[in-house]
């Protein structure tokens, strides 16, 4: 179904570590408006869509969210990389270095693992497009704040290049809701 190319949709060259800024990051990864959450939600969704045009593009966006989901674990590991344990002490990463050593897992900055419970299919291509709009936006919300809370060059570009991919998104759902609406599909 899909063609991997061994590349990240964006590039990530993160050189100066910070792990208090990976712990935030991780709200993209495993927290309730993450790519991760995208990603399984229009996957599921796609199967009730209508028509194929409605299975593809949420096809489409799905298979872009699992890259976006990559490309957040390459922004929180290269932050993260060659952390000390007194580092991650200092940074309050310690519990989450007990379960998971060095290896990401998917959480949000509190600790607070990912669950399906973040997101919704209900059957009706209205009600799930709009949620998906309302998720597209929320993201964007959450990289703009992140954004705010970083003046790393190298960390502010694919963020940047994430939060544009969000509204792309959002265009894309809402030109599928209006088209759907004005079919008269419910």
């Amino acid at each position: 179904m899909w063609a991997y190319e061994k590349k990240l949709q964006y590039p990530v060259n993160i050189k100066n570590k910070n792990l208090k800024l990976a712990k935030l990051m991780m709200a993209q990864y495993g927290g309730g408006n993450s790519e991760l959450a995208a990603a399984l939600r229009y996957l599921n969704q796609r199967y009730t869509m209508p028509d194929e045009k409605g299975k593809n593009l949420l096809t489409d966006i799905a298979t872009e969210e699992i890259g976006h989901v990559e490309i957040m674990d390459s922004i929180i590991y290269q932050l993260m990389e060659g952390a000390s344990i007194e580092e991650i002490k200092k940074e309050g990463m310690a519990d989450f270095y007990a379960e998971h050593g060095n290896d990401l897992y998917p959480v949000n900055p509190s600790g607070v693992p990912f669950t399906v419970t973040y997101f919704s299919s209900v059957g009706d291509p209205l009600a799930n497009l709009s949620e998906d709009m309302a998720a597209e936006e929320k993201a964007r919300a959450v990289y703009e704040n992140l954004i705010d809370l970083t003046d790393d060059p190298d960390v502010l570009a694919p963020l940047n290049f994430l939060r544009q991919r969000e509204i792309v998104h959002f265009t894309r759902f809402k030109e599928l809701y209006d088209y759907y609406k004005n079919k008269g599909i419910k």
